[in-house]
């Protein structure tokens, strides 16, 4: 299943919200109705080599520039 925040991003993506590469204020525009917190991190949180672990969802492209990792994960 994916997760809820990486179908917003994927459906503003397909949609013509979002382009690419975007940043932390894009993502905020074109999909507004997630939490505060989740603008901050989610991006980062899902970095090609997080230290975290975290499943890898997005290709950083320059300092807070991030293009997503293709093909789509989840069947998206």
């Amino acid at each position: 299943m994916a997760h809820k925040v990486y179908n917003e991003i994927i459906r503003a993506i397909r949609l013509g919200k979002l382009r690419e590469p975007f940043g932390e204020s894009e993502f905020r525009a074109a999909c507004p109705s997630l939490g505060e917190g989740t603008y901050r991190a989610f991006l980062h949180k899902h970095a090609i080599g997080n230290p975290s672990g975290a499943t890898e969802l997005f290709r950083r492209v320059s300092p807070g520039r991030f293009r997503c990792v293709r093909p789509f994960k989840y069947g998206l």
